[in-house]
């Protein structure tokens, strides 16, 4: 394989990032069907650690994984 090319976001940074960000998205959206976005945008902004803001902290850290996996690497030689 080239040492010039580097197969972008095809590591596990990614993999771990997509996992998270569906878990996170699939919790919320049943959430959302269950209770409404009314409940559930009040149980967002409210002092209560509730699992709503985990599956936000999910989803945000989902994008921080992917991110990482997207960055550039250094050339080998």
């Amino acid at each position: 394989m080239s040492y010039e090319y580097y197969r972008r976001g095809r590591n596990w940074f990614t993999a771990i990032g997509v996992l998270f960000c569906v878990m996170g998205g699939i919790v919320l959206i049943q959430q959302l069907l269950i209770w409404g976005p009314e409940f559930v945008e009040e149980f967002l902004i409210n002092s209560d650690f509730t699992n709503e803001k985990v599956s936000a902290a999910m989803i945000a850290f989902g994008i921080f994984m992917i991110v990482l996996g997207f960055r550039k690497h250094g050339q080998k030689r």
